[in-house]
């Protein structure tokens, strides 16, 4: 019995034991772009296995087939079904996996009786690649070296000519069997993706990348550097055309950037990319993991941020985007900025904390937008995670039942307001979600409103103090309503205040949860 291994000049010498297995990678179809190391390992290869669909045809072989000698042992492994249409009593997965093991038997009898065996596989081999089911099933067992190859990504790219990815980028590679609507989330959220596996679910990831906004970018590649290779726009492809060897690539949006020269200063009278409009877009309480993918696509496909700076940190800088950022008291200004961005052709976001309609950029835009100059913009707003949901759900669920959101700043509305409106509220018994509390010239509020509230909730209500939610600095502590110290609070405390319902409870690790019912007491009959 014999074992092939790898020498230093890359040569295969024979060794006794078991066989040795190989997963090689020959590339995305033209035999020239096969590795050298591939080409050795299959010229020396006793068994040369390939996976094939029931007509008998493989693609790997016909990629390999200028190697393949006349005494070379060929293992067919056919697949017994190639859609999810079959009677096996386990269904489409239970007759692949009977499929898998039978073939990995086949090989390992081989491998068994010494033979050294490759399986070649187009593409990489372990990426979306047949062999590696193979591998999973023999590999622990048998001496195995996996040879990479070039990707059809890779490939498409190429025959594009267009770059996958620049600087900070993110690719994002989807089979296009994913549901429609996880396509269209992860769609909206990366920076450049590749969809894969298409053929009967182009027509999903066309409606996919419609509702994502990336069907523009969008190109189709076919069977990139193999015979009837087809690259097109995706939006010019008939869905009846497109075999499962086919990709969509929304490349690099840096790389399409023109160039400007090192140090140069963006040029305002840019000609626009489009017609212009306004995002508004929240960003959560904190950083990028509030985000929702349709807010980072957004963020990611503006040509200006504008926002209050400390927003517009959060956002990561990207070449070829122009930020315009301002003071938190101009909300007015910064809206009519964006929209004269817009009226200009640009694709403008306002970026927002939390959610933009709640307390923030929202109603700024919309109100800007009314007036005459630019009722023809358009303006959208997408939500975010909101400062209320994110503190509740820190300490429980203390909104669990009817809430009200009141905001405790009197620089845009007289404190007889809020008061009147406290009142209202806490006779109610509604649990309060109290924004903007204090600062360090509003210093008083925090106390009047404990005392108003005192005149409604029992002294031991829970009240929850939410600092810096997902920061670096976030901290959640419970108090009784009795005891809630105004020094303790900032503007970047949120409040929540519980009902006559609401519970405060030690768990048995230490922890603290404080949660509403979601039913309410009946009164008793009189």
């Amino acid at each position: 019995m014999s074992e092939q291994q790898a020498t230093g000049d890359g040569s295969v010498a024979k060794t006794t034991g078991p066989g040795r297995l190989y997963g090689v990678g020959l590339g995305p179809g033209d035999p020239s772009l096969m590795t050298v190391r591939a080409v050795q390992v299959i010229d020396r290869a006793d068994v040369i296995a390939y996976h094939s669909a029931r007509h008998g045809r493989s693609i790997a072989r016909s990629i390999a087939a200028e190697h393949l000698r006349a005494d070379h042992l060929e293992e067919a492994l056919v697949y017994p079904v190639t859609t999810e249409s079959t009677d096996h009593p386990g269904g489409y997965r239970g007759a692949l996996d009977e499929f898998y093991e039978s073939a990995a038997a086949r090989l390992a009898a081989h491998l068994d009786a010494g033979r050294t065996v490759a399986v070649i596989s187009e593409g990489d081999p372990l990426f979306y690649g047949s062999y590696q089911h193979m591998h999973k099933r023999l590999a622990h067992r048998y001496p195995t070296e996996v040879i990479p190859g070039v990707t059809s990504i890779s490939a498409a790219a190429a025959r594009l000519g267009k770059p996958l990815a620049e600087a900070d980028e993110v690719l994002t590679i989807l089979p296009g069997t994913l549901p429609e609507e996880e396509l269209t989330a992860r769609l909206a959220s990366t920076d450049t993706a590749v969809v894969m596996k298409l053929g009967r679910t182009f027509p999903a990831v066309r409606r996919a990348m419609e509702r994502s906004g990336r069907l523009p970018e969008a190109h189709y590649v076919e069977r990139a550097t193999m015979p009837g290779e087809r690259t097109q726009k995706l939006t010019d492809i008939d869905a009846e055309t497109v075999p499962y060897f086919s990709v969509t690539v929304v490349p690099s949006r840096v790389a399409e950037q023109s160039y400007s020269a090192p140090g140069a200063e963006a040029d305002e009278a840019a000609a626009p990319s489009g017609p212009g409009e306004v995002v508004v877009v929240g960003t959560g309480p904190a950083g990028p993991l509030w985000l929702t993918p349709e807010s980072r696509g957004a963020l990611a496909a503006a040509e200006d941020l504008v926002g209050y700076t400390t927003y517009l940190d959060r956002v990561p800088l990207r070449p070829g985007q122009r930020r315009h950022a301002s003071d938190n008291k101009v909300e007015s200004e910064r809206a009519e900025l964006a929209l004269d961005l817009a009226r200009r052709g640009r694709r403008v976001a306002v970026v927002s904390g939390g959610d933009p309609g709640i307390f923030a950029m929202a109603t700024a835009v919309l109100e800007v937008a009314s007036q005459d100059p630019y009722r023809a913009i358009p303006v959208r707003v997408l939500p975010g995670v909101t400062a209320a949901n994110a503190a509740a759900a820190r300490a429980g669920a203390p909104l669990g039942h009817d809430y009200a959101v009141i905001s405790l700043s009197d620089r845009l509305k007289p404190w007889e307001v809020i008061a009147e409106r406290l009142h209202a509220a806490a006779s109610a018994d509604l649990a309060l979600a109290l924004y903007n509390p204090g600062s360090r010239s509003r210093t008083w509020q925090v106390g009047k409103t404990r005392e108003l509230l005192l005149e409604h909730r029992a002294p031991d209500t829970p009240v929850i103090l939410a600092r810096d939610i997902g920061g670096p600095e976030e901290s959640v502590r419970t108090v009784h309503l009795a005891d809630l110290d105004p020094l303790q609070v900032d503007m970047r405390t949120l409040l929540i205040v519980g009902s006559s319902q609401t519970r405060a409870v030690r768990r048995d690790d230490g922890t603290e949860v404080v949660w509403t019912p979601r039913r309410y007491p009946e009164q008793s009959e009189k």
